[in-house]
């Protein structure tokens, strides 16, 4: 950081328009500061040289050497936090996704100003990105180091005005508190997000309850998230529809850019997927499910928080708390960050705080 303690960020994509629009966001932030640009990955190591940044923005496609090439050598060379910048399409999504894969911590939409809520939006989520990414410690990495899915995305940093889920639906009822014998497991995660989730689906067995899942992560991108989490789990992933049915052996993925639900008719749950205002600086928001599933499973939830910044989900982990439901936080020591969950427990809605690897068998032993 500068003597400031400002965040430094050197930010690398070979079209000046989206340089400057980085530049002019995140130089906005009081507490970052752009120190640099380049056009590409040889200037980037040419700037490298002369000042070494806290965050790296990287774009993925660019000339003369593309950004996943760069990345590896600079996770095998000299580690730097690196913020992936992609647009929004589907081949941007796959080769954003694949840079997450190796080493980036986070992933971000290129800025998008069409309206003043787009500019608004995309400024928050950029700088909250860069923000969280300056937090995690990356390490250097080998080319025998097995490939894990790394940290992924939208954390809020910093404090800030912010809706709360009040702004989507009202409070639990207390009549969401009749326990029946399905269950429902909402999880929340953000930074560190995709590994977590990886390790904990991993480790769920095809009859396991129902998932209804919330990781931070922008448009566009989840659904090659969820196809992902598909080919690699013994039980089903998707990305969420209005409509899905929640049942066992099948977790429902928030797209991104959209809040998820929890929805119930008589002794079906299904969700919904909608639109509305940033929740805690979110869209998906982790409070946003978790009231939902409060409101509508009570006492047949289960409500997991992960690995994350800020303290989305704090606020809906006490709902469902109060509600009747049993509620895990992941520990401080397995955490890429451990902001979300260490809020959790603060105020008081944690039952049991677990490492990542005894969750998912602590849910199963108590069925």
């Amino acid at each position: 950081m500068t003597a400031s303690g400002k965040i430094r960020v050197l930010v690398v994509d070979d079209s000046a328009a989206v340089r400057q629009a980085l530049t002019t966001i995140l130089n906005e932030d009081p507490e970052i500061e752009v120190i640099a640009t380049a056009s590409d990955p040889w200037v980037a190591a040419e700037r490298l040289r002369e000042q070494v940044p806290d965050v790296i923005t990287l774009d993925v496609e660019m000339p003369r050497m593309d950004g996943l090439t760069f990345l590896d050598r600079l996770m095998r060379q000299h580690p730097i936090p690196v913020v992936i910048c992609s647009s929004l399409t589907s081949a941007g999504s796959q080769t954003a996704l694949a840079g997450l894969e190796r080493g980036a911590v986070e992933v971000i939409e290129k800025p998008r100003g069409a309206t003043p809520r787009a500019w608004q939006e995309s400024s928050i989520h950029i700088c909250d990105a860069v923000r969280a990414a300056s937090k995690v410690r990356v390490r250097r990495r080998t080319d025998r180091e097995p490939r894990a899915t790394p940290p992924l995305i939208r954390d809020a940093g910093a404090p800030a005005p912010k809706l709360t889920a009040d702004a989507m639906m009202p409070p639990p009822r207390r009549d969401a508190m009749i326990q029946t014998t399905e269950q429902v497991i909402a999880v929340g995660a953000s930074t560190g997000g995709t590994e977590a989730l990886l390790t904990f689906l991993r480790a769920l067995p095809l009859d396991a309850p129902g998932l209804v899942i919330v990781q931070h992560m922008p448009e566009q991108f989840t659904t090659q998230f969820a196809a992902r989490l598909d080919a690699q789990c013994a039980i089903s992933v998707k990305e969420a529809a209005t409509g899905d049915t929640v049942m066992r052996g099948r977790a429902l993925l928030a797209p991104g850019n959209h809040h998820l639900l929890l929805k119930r008719s008589g002794a079906r749950y299904y969700v919904e997927v909608a639109d509305g205002p940033l929740v805690c600086r979110h869209r998906p928001s982790v409070d946003v499910l978790f009231r939902s599933t409060a409101r509508y499973a009570g006492a047949n939830a289960i409500g997991v928080i992960l690995t994350g910044m800020g303290d989305d989900g704090a606020r809906g982990m006490l709902e469902l708390h109060q509600a009747g439901a049993r509620t895990i936080a992941q520990d401080e020591a397995s955490c890429v960050v451990f902001g979300m969950p260490a809020e959790a427990i603060k105020r008081g809605g944690v039952d049991r705080v677990l490492p990542l690897d005894r969750i998912a068998h602590d849910i199963i032993a108590a069925r």
